[in-house]
Protein backbone atom coordinates (compact mmCIF):
# COMPACT_ATOMS: atom_id res chain seq x y z
CA UNK A 1 0.00 0.00 0.00
CA UNK A 2 1.74 3.04 -1.34
CA UNK A 3 1.09 5.78 1.67
CA UNK A 4 0.72 9.45 -0.53
CA UNK A 5 -0.51 12.58 -0.06
CA UNK A 6 -4.18 10.80 -1.65
CA UNK A 7 -3.57 8.00 0.61
CA UNK A 8 -3.32 10.47 3.64
CA UNK A 9 -6.33 13.12 2.47
CA UNK A 10 -8.35 10.35 2.51
CA UNK A 11 -7.55 8.65 5.97
CA UNK A 12 -7.94 12.03 7.27
CA UNK A 13 -11.68 12.46 5.84
CA UNK A 14 -12.64 9.19 7.14
CA UNK A 15 -11.39 10.46 10.91
CA UNK A 16 -13.46 13.14 10.28
CA UNK A 17 -16.51 11.63 9.58
CA UNK A 18 -15.93 9.27 12.24
CA UNK A 19 -14.98 12.30 15.07
CA UNK A 20 -18.57 14.08 13.02
CA UNK A 21 -20.50 10.88 14.43
CA UNK A 22 -19.22 10.74 17.70
CA UNK A 23 -19.81 14.52 17.82
CA UNK A 24 -23.75 13.58 16.34
CA UNK A 25 -24.22 10.86 18.65
CA UNK A 26 -23.59 12.99 21.95
CA UNK A 27 -24.91 16.04 20.69
CA UNK A 28 -27.40 16.84 22.48
CA UNK A 29 -26.91 14.71 25.31
CA UNK A 30 -26.33 15.46 28.97
CA UNK A 31 -22.11 15.01 29.12
CA UNK A 32 -22.16 15.44 32.75
CA UNK A 33 -24.49 12.74 33.57
CA UNK A 34 -22.47 10.50 30.59
CA UNK A 35 -18.97 11.26 32.82
CA UNK A 36 -20.61 10.66 36.09
CA UNK A 37 -21.31 7.35 35.27
CA UNK A 38 -18.15 6.70 33.15
CA UNK A 39 -16.18 7.91 36.57
CA UNK A 40 -17.87 5.91 38.65
CA UNK A 41 -18.51 2.65 36.84
CA UNK A 42 -16.98 -0.60 38.50
CA UNK A 43 -14.25 -1.54 36.74
CA UNK A 44 -13.59 -4.91 37.81
CA UNK A 45 -15.99 -5.74 35.13
CA UNK A 46 -14.54 -3.67 32.44
CA UNK A 47 -11.27 -5.69 33.21
CA UNK A 48 -12.99 -8.71 32.94
CA UNK A 49 -14.75 -7.97 29.89
CA UNK A 50 -11.21 -6.46 28.51
CA UNK A 51 -10.13 -10.32 29.07
CA UNK A 52 -12.83 -11.99 27.55
CA UNK A 53 -12.20 -9.18 24.42
CA UNK A 54 -7.89 -11.01 24.97
CA UNK A 55 -9.08 -14.39 24.52
CA UNK A 56 -10.63 -13.63 21.53
CA UNK A 57 -7.95 -12.43 20.33
CA UNK A 58 -5.56 -15.50 21.17
CA UNK A 59 -8.33 -17.29 19.54
CA UNK A 60 -8.00 -15.08 16.12
CA UNK A 61 -4.03 -15.79 16.33
CA UNK A 62 -4.80 -19.94 16.95
CA UNK A 63 -7.28 -19.89 14.15
CA UNK A 64 -4.83 -17.99 11.42
CA UNK A 65 -1.74 -20.21 12.38
CA UNK A 66 -4.12 -23.12 11.18
CA UNK A 67 -4.74 -21.88 7.99
CA UNK A 68 -0.77 -21.08 7.51
CA UNK A 69 -0.43 -24.85 8.80
CA UNK A 70 -3.04 -26.00 6.02
CA UNK A 71 -0.41 -24.06 3.62
CA UNK A 72 2.65 -26.08 5.11
CA UNK A 73 3.82 -22.75 6.59
CA UNK A 74 5.16 -23.46 10.50
CA UNK A 75 4.15 -20.21 11.30
CA UNK A 76 4.23 -19.81 15.58
CA UNK A 77 1.38 -18.90 17.61
CA UNK A 78 3.39 -15.77 19.02
CA UNK A 79 4.29 -14.66 15.36
CA UNK A 80 0.48 -14.84 14.53
CA UNK A 81 -0.55 -13.39 17.65
CA UNK A 82 1.78 -10.25 17.69
CA UNK A 83 0.66 -9.77 13.80
CA UNK A 84 -3.02 -9.75 15.21
CA UNK A 85 -2.37 -6.88 17.75
CA UNK A 86 -0.05 -5.31 15.20
CA UNK A 87 -3.33 -5.54 12.87
CA UNK A 88 -5.95 -4.05 15.09
CA UNK A 89 -3.08 -1.23 16.24
CA UNK A 90 -2.64 -0.46 12.80
CA UNK A 91 -6.56 0.24 12.30
CA UNK A 92 -6.77 2.45 14.89
CA UNK A 93 -4.79 4.98 12.94
CA UNK A 94 -5.21 3.97 9.29
CA UNK A 95 -8.77 1.72 8.33
CA UNK A 96 -7.99 -1.45 6.67
CA UNK A 97 -4.47 -0.94 6.79
CA UNK A 98 -3.94 -3.52 9.23
CA UNK A 99 -4.64 -6.30 7.71
CA UNK A 100 -2.25 -5.75 5.14
CA UNK A 101 -0.08 -4.53 8.62
CA UNK A 102 -0.40 -8.11 10.06
CA UNK A 103 0.64 -9.92 6.69
CA UNK A 104 4.17 -7.53 6.59
CA UNK A 105 5.14 -8.65 10.37
CA UNK A 106 4.86 -12.44 9.20
CA UNK A 107 6.44 -11.71 6.20
CA UNK A 108 9.45 -10.05 8.70
CA UNK A 109 8.81 -12.89 11.41
CA UNK A 110 8.75 -15.81 9.04
CA UNK A 111 9.32 -14.87 5.04
CA UNK A 112 5.81 -16.20 4.35
CA UNK A 113 4.97 -14.85 0.72
CA UNK A 114 2.57 -11.46 0.93
CA UNK A 115 0.20 -12.57 -0.82
CA UNK A 116 0.07 -15.85 0.54
CA UNK A 117 -0.99 -14.11 3.79
CA UNK A 118 -3.11 -12.22 2.27
CA UNK A 119 -5.02 -14.82 0.89
CA UNK A 120 -5.28 -16.56 4.53
CA UNK A 121 -6.63 -13.18 6.06
CA UNK A 122 -9.58 -12.60 3.59
CA UNK A 123 -10.41 -16.46 4.01
CA UNK A 124 -10.45 -15.58 7.58
CA UNK A 125 -12.46 -12.35 7.52
CA UNK A 126 -14.71 -14.57 5.21
CA UNK A 127 -15.74 -16.61 8.12
CA UNK A 128 -16.53 -13.63 10.11
CA UNK A 129 -19.05 -12.17 7.43
CA UNK A 130 -20.36 -15.62 7.89
CA UNK A 131 -20.90 -15.35 11.50
CA UNK A 132 -21.89 -12.04 11.57
CA UNK A 133 -24.74 -12.31 8.42
CA UNK A 134 -25.64 -15.66 11.21
CA UNK A 135 -25.96 -14.21 13.98
CA UNK A 136 -28.30 -11.05 12.40
CA UNK A 137 -30.28 -14.10 10.92
CA UNK A 138 -30.15 -15.59 14.77
CA UNK A 139 -31.42 -12.22 16.41
CA UNK A 140 -34.32 -11.53 13.81
CA UNK A 141 -35.36 -15.17 14.64
CA UNK A 142 -35.29 -14.45 18.10
CA UNK A 143 -35.85 -10.64 18.37
CA UNK A 144 -37.36 -9.64 15.73
CA UNK A 145 -40.73 -7.74 17.84
CA UNK A 146 -37.58 -5.77 19.18
CA UNK A 147 -35.65 -4.51 16.38
CA UNK A 148 -38.30 -4.68 13.53
CA UNK A 149 -39.38 -1.32 14.08
CA UNK A 150 -36.32 -0.17 14.27
CA UNK A 151 -34.97 -1.99 11.63
CA UNK A 152 -37.88 -0.22 9.28
CA UNK A 153 -37.49 2.89 10.67
CA UNK A 154 -33.81 3.76 10.90
CA UNK A 155 -32.26 1.54 8.41
CA UNK A 156 -35.03 0.28 5.44
CA UNK A 157 -36.81 4.14 5.30
CA UNK A 158 -33.84 6.01 4.63
CA UNK A 159 -32.07 2.86 2.44
CA UNK A 160 -35.00 2.92 0.59
CA UNK A 161 -34.66 6.92 0.20
CA UNK A 162 -31.29 6.74 -0.83
CA UNK A 163 -31.95 4.29 -3.26
CA UNK A 164 -34.90 6.22 -5.17
CA UNK A 165 -32.26 9.00 -5.64
CA UNK A 166 -29.96 6.80 -7.65
CA UNK A 167 -29.46 6.64 -11.12
CA UNK A 168 -29.27 3.30 -11.88
CA UNK A 169 -28.31 3.67 -15.58
CA UNK A 170 -25.16 5.89 -14.49
CA UNK A 171 -24.23 3.38 -12.23
CA UNK A 172 -24.45 0.56 -14.41
CA UNK A 173 -22.31 2.74 -17.04
CA UNK A 174 -19.69 3.27 -14.20
CA UNK A 175 -19.92 -0.13 -13.30
CA UNK A 176 -18.86 -1.24 -16.68
CA UNK A 177 -16.23 0.92 -16.91
CA UNK A 178 -14.62 0.09 -14.06
CA UNK A 179 -14.71 -3.60 -14.89
CA UNK A 180 -13.33 -3.05 -18.32
CA UNK A 181 -10.58 -0.60 -16.56
CA UNK A 182 -9.44 -3.50 -14.29
CA UNK A 183 -9.78 -5.99 -16.76
CA UNK A 184 -7.28 -3.90 -19.22
CA UNK A 185 -5.35 -2.99 -16.71
CA UNK A 186 -4.86 -7.16 -15.52
CA UNK A 187 -3.98 -7.79 -18.72
CA UNK A 188 -1.78 -5.08 -19.32
CA UNK A 189 0.31 -6.01 -15.58
CA UNK A 190 0.30 -9.61 -16.74
CA UNK A 191 2.56 -8.62 -20.40
CA UNK A 192 4.96 -6.75 -18.31
CA UNK A 193 5.18 -8.34 -15.03
CA UNK A 194 3.85 -12.09 -16.21
CA UNK A 195 6.48 -14.39 -13.89
CA UNK A 196 5.57 -11.83 -11.14
CA UNK A 197 2.03 -11.69 -11.63
CA UNK A 198 1.74 -15.54 -11.83
CA UNK A 199 3.67 -15.98 -8.68
CA UNK A 200 1.22 -13.85 -7.03
CA UNK A 201 -1.67 -15.68 -8.10
CA UNK A 202 -0.47 -18.58 -7.44
CA UNK A 203 0.29 -17.08 -3.78
CA UNK A 204 -2.89 -15.76 -3.59
CA UNK A 205 -4.18 -19.18 -4.58
CA UNK A 206 -2.66 -20.84 -1.80
CA UNK A 207 -3.67 -18.96 0.66
CA UNK A 208 -7.30 -18.70 -0.58
CA UNK A 209 -6.94 -22.66 -0.21
CA UNK A 210 -5.96 -22.78 2.91
CA UNK A 211 -9.49 -23.66 4.52
CA UNK A 212 -9.69 -26.43 2.28
CA UNK A 213 -6.69 -27.72 3.07
CA UNK A 214 -7.24 -28.01 6.67
CA UNK A 215 -7.31 -31.29 8.36
CA UNK A 216 -9.00 -30.26 11.62
CA UNK A 217 -11.97 -28.20 9.88
CA UNK A 218 -13.95 -29.01 13.47
CA UNK A 219 -11.52 -27.13 15.24
CA UNK A 220 -11.18 -24.16 13.25
CA UNK A 221 -14.81 -24.11 13.18
CA UNK A 222 -14.84 -24.24 16.91
CA UNK A 223 -12.15 -21.46 16.99
CA UNK A 224 -14.51 -19.13 15.25
CA UNK A 225 -18.01 -19.28 17.13
CA UNK A 226 -15.28 -18.82 20.46
CA UNK A 227 -14.22 -15.87 18.98
CA UNK A 228 -17.35 -14.31 18.54
CA UNK A 229 -18.56 -16.09 21.74
CA UNK A 230 -16.16 -14.29 23.85
CA UNK A 231 -17.38 -11.13 22.55
CA UNK A 232 -20.85 -11.77 23.50
CA UNK A 233 -19.31 -12.58 26.88
CA UNK A 234 -17.84 -9.00 26.60
CA UNK A 235 -20.52 -6.89 25.97
CA UNK A 236 -22.60 -8.83 28.84
CA UNK A 237 -19.55 -8.63 31.55
CA UNK A 238 -19.80 -4.73 30.76
CA UNK A 239 -23.47 -4.37 31.17
CA UNK A 240 -22.50 -5.09 35.09
CA UNK A 241 -19.84 -1.75 35.06
CA UNK A 242 -22.84 0.80 35.39
CA UNK A 243 -26.20 0.57 37.12
CA UNK A 244 -28.17 1.62 34.64
CA UNK A 245 -27.41 -1.33 32.55
CA UNK A 246 -26.39 -3.95 34.76
CA UNK A 247 -30.25 -5.55 34.47
CA UNK A 248 -29.55 -6.49 31.13
CA UNK A 249 -29.95 -10.10 29.83
CA UNK A 250 -27.63 -12.12 27.43
CA UNK A 251 -30.54 -11.16 24.65
CA UNK A 252 -29.38 -7.92 24.36
CA UNK A 253 -25.54 -8.07 24.59
CA UNK A 254 -26.50 -10.26 21.67
CA UNK A 255 -28.31 -7.57 19.59
CA UNK A 256 -25.34 -5.31 20.35
CA UNK A 257 -22.77 -7.61 19.16
CA UNK A 258 -24.54 -7.66 15.90
CA UNK A 259 -25.03 -3.75 15.83
CA UNK A 260 -21.53 -3.47 16.96
CA UNK A 261 -20.29 -6.07 14.19
CA UNK A 262 -21.67 -3.55 11.36
CA UNK A 263 -20.25 -0.82 13.22
CA UNK A 264 -16.76 -2.14 12.93
CA UNK A 265 -17.49 -2.78 9.51
CA UNK A 266 -17.91 0.97 8.77
CA UNK A 267 -14.26 2.35 7.29
CA UNK A 268 -13.53 4.28 10.33
CA UNK A 269 -10.47 4.14 12.28
CA UNK A 270 -11.40 2.19 14.69
CA UNK A 271 -15.26 2.50 13.92
CA UNK A 272 -15.32 5.82 16.35
CA UNK A 273 -18.20 6.50 16.47
CA UNK A 274 -20.15 4.70 14.50
CA UNK A 275 -19.67 2.31 17.09
CA UNK A 276 -20.64 4.77 20.13
CA UNK A 277 -23.93 5.20 18.24
CA UNK A 278 -24.91 1.73 16.75
CA UNK A 279 -23.97 0.16 20.32
CA UNK A 280 -26.35 3.13 21.92
CA UNK A 281 -29.19 2.90 19.67
CA UNK A 282 -29.42 -1.41 20.18
CA UNK A 283 -29.50 -0.78 24.47
CA UNK A 284 -32.34 1.61 23.53
CA UNK A 285 -34.24 -1.30 22.38
CA UNK A 286 -34.20 -2.71 25.69
CA UNK A 287 -35.81 -0.06 27.75
CA UNK A 288 -32.11 1.62 28.22
CA UNK A 289 -31.71 6.13 27.56
CA UNK A 290 -29.76 6.89 24.42
CA UNK A 291 -27.75 8.40 27.08
CA UNK A 292 -26.63 5.84 29.70
CA UNK A 293 -26.05 4.10 25.79
CA UNK A 294 -23.67 6.21 25.31
CA UNK A 295 -21.54 5.76 28.63
CA UNK A 296 -21.97 2.28 28.09
CA UNK A 297 -20.70 2.15 24.83
CA UNK A 298 -17.64 4.90 25.29
CA UNK A 299 -16.53 2.59 28.22
CA UNK A 300 -16.76 -0.70 26.44
CA UNK A 301 -14.90 1.18 23.49
CA UNK A 302 -12.54 2.71 25.53
CA UNK A 303 -11.31 -0.17 27.23
CA UNK A 304 -10.71 -2.11 23.81
CA UNK A 305 -8.88 0.40 22.30
CA UNK A 306 -6.62 0.85 25.43
CA UNK A 307 -5.92 -3.13 25.56
CA UNK A 308 -4.86 -2.51 21.57
CA UNK A 309 -3.46 0.28 22.34
CA UNK A 310 -0.82 -1.76 25.53
CA UNK A 311 -0.74 -5.11 23.77
CA UNK A 312 -0.42 -3.59 20.56
CA UNK A 313 2.54 -1.16 21.22
CA UNK A 314 4.39 -4.20 23.21
CA UNK A 315 4.01 -7.00 20.13
CA UNK A 316 4.94 -3.68 17.69
CA UNK A 317 8.08 -3.29 19.91
CA UNK A 318 9.14 -7.25 19.85
CA UNK A 319 8.58 -7.38 16.39
CA UNK A 320 10.55 -4.23 14.99
CA UNK A 321 13.71 -5.65 18.08
CA UNK A 322 13.50 -9.14 16.56
CA UNK A 323 16.04 -10.53 14.65
CA UNK A 324 15.32 -11.80 10.99
CA UNK A 325 15.68 -15.00 10.20
CA UNK A 326 18.15 -15.81 7.69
Amino acid sequence: MTFDLKTALKFIILFLIGIGVLYLAFWGQDLEKIWLEIKTANYLWVIISVIAVLIAHVLRALRWQMLYQSIHYNVSFWHAYHAVMIGYLANLALPRFGEIGRCSVIHKAEKVPMFASIGTVITERLFDVVMLFVTTLVMLSFQYDIVADFLYQTIYLNLAKKLNTVNYWWLISFSVVIFLFIAIAIYFLRQKFNKKFLRIFVNLRQGFGSYSKLKQKGLFLTYTLGIWFFYLLSMYFAFSSIQATAGLHFNAAFTAIVFSGFAMAAPVQGGIGVFHWMVARSLVLYGISFNDGLAYSTIIHSSQVLLILVLGSLSLFFILTKKEPK
